[in-house]
């Protein structure tokens, strides 16, 4: 049996960052495991092919019907491959809000305040405006201004501002509410993934093992302590041995799956798949919150945003042969170009509505092809009451888990969800919106609460920011402490978003990396 001294499973946002970062040293083995490719396709690589990314890098996973969404099935994307979702996402870097960090730590989450994670998140940043009190400047992950916007989404900050709302050029400084431009992870025009940034920079070092197209099948336990992983390469199980240790970051869904098959979670849920029990442990796979979603969208007579008319699909021709060339250009978008937080219900403790901004119709996730032009303008839910949860389908592996988000379960959801609705409709009813002419697709009366909440039911989605299925705490119920570890074994760690406690107030994969980061202290500190 091969034998390392850290294994580390999946080699997305957070994985690659631990990976890499213990690893870079050359004092320790390590074997990155990964159940996709390389991610080293064009595609993957060019900002604007996103719609394009080939379908082996995504899950593409599904919910279980939503009660809150007149019984619908949601999409759940994932990125598969180096990378992970920060290989198929928007690109966009948010951290959160100082407040999320700082109440996680009210909380019992000792250790994880604003003042605790910021330094990871200077650490990890390599901003191309240079390093100041909130930005890092040496960082393997690459952060970039938008150099070719859309017009029509320089048009969105400014119909914010003629509503009198804060225009902001930094949503990770001193202050996150307001509305502007993203700052995306890019380098030189292209998509910048935590793999670009951790893993590849250091491929080929005798000490550093990546193993693509393998699947965990589970943990190996023995006595109290994680000693290995069973996988399954071309279709033959293997066991890798681990000196010191297992680090599990496989994301919000996988990562309590890998656990769920490992015997550790809900006893009578294990036992019902046949799974021996080794722990059990009812929060493995409980506390599923993500950011639910309504997407509002209008058809503009104008063909300035991007289209899929003649002039449209030549303009998009021109741009990928620019972007060959030069790397500049409009393929440089990642399409959520613009945006903004801000509060809509009363004594909020931060903003509690996030917005996205596409020069684009956008219909079903950008799965319903849509002829013309248009813009569409996201709002979601940040810090949602509902709660959800993960499952086995399956003892099997390579089976999909059951996911359950709970979607508008609670109220409270719809009510903030609604209100982020109709500031989305002022916006665009602002002169420098209007000026493009739109037609709203989805036509509703603003001020009929049933026939908004209607509309919301049967078009609301995810924005695909999963989090909180292994969480972390002070408390016995917790399934890692605030150092990652597992309770209840030696030698198991778990790093991505399903440690969240509660949902940050933004997007999730800057706030992943920062937990691999951290991650990989905490692991090199516990030798």
């Amino acid at each position: 049996m091969e034998s390392f001294d850290y294994i580390v499973i999946g080699g997305g946002s957070a994985g690659s960052a631990v990976a890499g970062r213990l690893a870079v040293d050359g004092t320790r083995r390590v074997c990155l495991l990964e159940a996709g490719g390389r991610n080293d396709d064009i595609r993957i690589k060019t900002p604007g092919f996103m719609p394009f990314i080939p379908e082996k890098s995504n899950y593409r996973y599904e919910t279980v019907p939503q009660k809150g969404l007149n019984g619908r099935t949601g999409y759940q994307p994932r990125g598969k491959g180096l990378g992970g979702s920060s290989a198929i996402n928007a690109m966009v870097y948010i951290r959160g809000n100082r407040w999320d960090y700082d109440n996680w730590a009210a909380e019992g989450c000792t250790g994880w305040a604003y003042d605790d994670v910021l330094p990871y998140f200077k650490r990890a940043e390599a901003n191309e405006r240079g390093g100041d009190d909130f930005h890092g400047a040496g960082g393997p992950l690459f952060v970039s201004d938008q150099h070719s916007a859309n017009p029509a989404s320089h048009a969105f900050v400014e119909a914010a501002a003629a509503l009198q709302l804060r225009t902001s050029s930094d949503f990770n400084g001193d202050r996150q509410d307001g509305f502007g431009l993203y700052q995306v992870t890019q380098r030189k025009g292209e998509r910048w993934t935590s793999a670009r940034a951790y893993v590849e920079p250091i491929r080929g070092s005798g000490n550093f093992a990546i193993r693509t197209d393998t699947l965990v099948e589970k943990l190996v336990i023995e006595g109290g302590r994680v000693t290995g992983v069973q996988i399954r390469r071309g279709g033959k199980s293997e066991t890798l041995l681990a000196r010191r240790g297992v680090v599990l970051s496989a994301g919000a869904f996988n990562s309590p799956q890998i656990l769920m098959l490992s015997g550790i979670g809900p006893a009578d849920h294990l036992q019902a798949h046949g799974i021996e029990v080794v722990l059990d442990r009812p929060a493995v796979g409980s506390n599923l919150q993500d950011h639910i979603d309504y997407v509002s969208g209008w058809a503009t007579t104008s063909d300035v945003p991007i289209g899929s008319t003649l002039k449209g699909t030549l303009r998009m021709a021109a741009a990928i042969v620019e972007h060959r060339r030069k790397r500049t250009g409009v393929m440089t978008t990642p399409y959520a170009e613009a945006g903004g937080f801000w509060s809509v219900m009363p004594g909020t403790p931060a903003p509690d509505v996030q917005w996205h901004f596409v020069p684009a119709v956008l219909e079903d996730h950008g799965r319903e092809k849509v002829k013309g032009h248009g813009f569409s303008l996201h709002a979601c839910v940040l810090r949602p009451e509902s709660r959800g949860t993960v499952r086995l389908g399956s003892a099997d592996a390579a089976a999909a888990p059951v996911i359950d988000p709970n979607f508008l379960d609670d109220e409270r959801d719809i009510a903030v969800l609604r209100a982020g609705v109709r500031l989305s409709h002022r916006i665009a009813e602002a002169p420098p919106l209007q000026a493009f002419g739109p037609t709203d697709r989805h036509p509703v009366d603003l001020n009929d609460d049933a026939a908004l909440d209607a509309l919301i039911r049967d078009r609301a989605d995810t924005v695909y920011h999963p989090v909180g299925t292994c969480r972390m705490g002070a408390d016995a119920d917790a399934v890692v402490d605030t150092t990652l570890k597992l309770n209840g074994l030696e030698g198991l760690w778990v790093a991505d978003a399903s440690v969240m406690p509660k949902i940050v107030s933004g997007n999730t994969n800057a706030p992943s990396i920062m937990i691999g980061e951290r991650c990989a202290d905490f692991v090199m500190a516990a030798e």
